[in-house]
């Protein structure tokens, strides 16, 4: 399984890994994380997030005493267009002298965006002045659908303070399998093993070779997989700015949000405060179609509360019956849109 990651990992990040000390196997990406967290920080060191975030970010820097200091994906931000991006001052100012480490999540889950190479630069260019660590989850990085993907660690400057994770959960629709793993250089694998030894100790051994045969075999079922996302994004994506929800840009991922205030405004749902909360509880009970009220992945909750994160990560069929629902239920909502 180590020399199976190092093989496949190596490729993409562009520089060889060494599989005996640089590797360590972790039930999925998320328990990766948690040993990263828990084996790298110091109660009172401070870690960049950006929100939303994946919400198991916060819960390991909590628990590993740390402090976290977070920096907003906004609509329109930085280089986003129609997509979400960041300050560079905001972030700047997010770094100090406490600062151990930053969560970059390429492609974002929320928000469906891929980082480009010039906000990456800009991310990997504070880590070398602040001599801070880029922790990467990469789970995504094979389900990309504009732009590319690139890791941080590749870098000048980032080999020797990035740790990348990842899983075969997203990539290989194994979600169920819990198979992840953590790449960083031996002094810092020391200390992801030190506390992953105590968090699971290990991985079940079918699991792992289950996970050798899909990193060396399954580049043909990705490219399907891929594919088949795509076109069920774009058909969601069609039904959705039909009937007034404005969609946002995705890059990556299987994921995509809209802003949702035209159509709750016309529904007369919600208000400025818990709107996607009660939006999403309207879709479930009056449209048929189950949402995520994004604002959960937000510290500053207000910042989330006008979006909906929906989910294309399903049969087309599927799909096609959501988008149906969405137009029967939602069309002629708002005024001036026509379905």
């Amino acid at each position: 399984m180590l020399a199976a990651v190092a093989r496949s990992s190596g490729a993409t990040l562009g520089f060889e890994i060494d599989a005996a000390a640089e590797v360590t196997v972790t039930p999925g990406c998320t328990g990766a994380l948690a040993a990263v967290m828990l084996g790298l920080l110091e109660p009172g060191d401070e870690v960049v997030l950006f929100e939303p975030y994946y919400d198991s970010y916060r819960a390991a820097v909590a628990m590993a005493g740390a402090v976290p200091r977070f920096v907003a994906l906004r609509e329109g931000g930085g280089e986003a267009g129609d997509g979400f991006g960041f300050d560079v001052d905001e972030l700047r100012a997010a770094f100090g002298p406490r600062t151990r480490a930053v969560v970059v999540n390429t492609p974002h889950n929320p928000t469906g965006k891929v980082f480009t190479r010039e906000e990456l630069g800009q991310i990997a260019a504070l880590c070398c002045e602040h001599d801070v660590i880029a922790v990467s989850d990469v789970v995504y990085e094979r389900l990309v659908f504009a732009g590319e993907h690139v890791s941080i660690a590749s870098f000048d400057g980032m080999r020797e303070r990035s740790v990348v994770c990842s899983s075969l959960g997203k990539t290989y629709s194994l979600t169920g399998w819990k198979v992840g793993w953590a790449i960083a250089p031996a002094r810092l694998t020391a200390g992801i093993r030190a506390a992953h030894q105590f968090l699971t100790f290990s991985v079940p051994g079918p699991l792992q070779l289950g996970a050798v045969a899909a990193l060396e075999h399954a580049d043909g079922y990705v490219a399907g997989m891929l594919e088949s996302f795509r076109e069920a994004h774009r058909r969601l994506a069609t039904a959705l700015a039909a009937v007034g929800f404005d969609v946002k840009r995705t890059d990556g991922t299987y994921f995509v949000m809209v802003d949702h205030r035209r159509v709750s405004a016309a529904l007369g749902v919600g208000g400025d405060v818990g709107g996607d909360v009660e939006m999403a509880r309207y879709m479930a009970e009056h449209v048929g179609v189950a949402v995520v009220p994004p604002s959960f992945f937000y510290e500053r909750r207000e910042l989330g509360e006008h979006l909906l994160r929906f989910c294309f990560c399903k049969r087309l069929e599927t799909i096609d019956a959501a988008a149906e629902r969405i137009r029967e239920r939602l069309g002629g909502v708002v005024d001036g849109v026509a379905v």
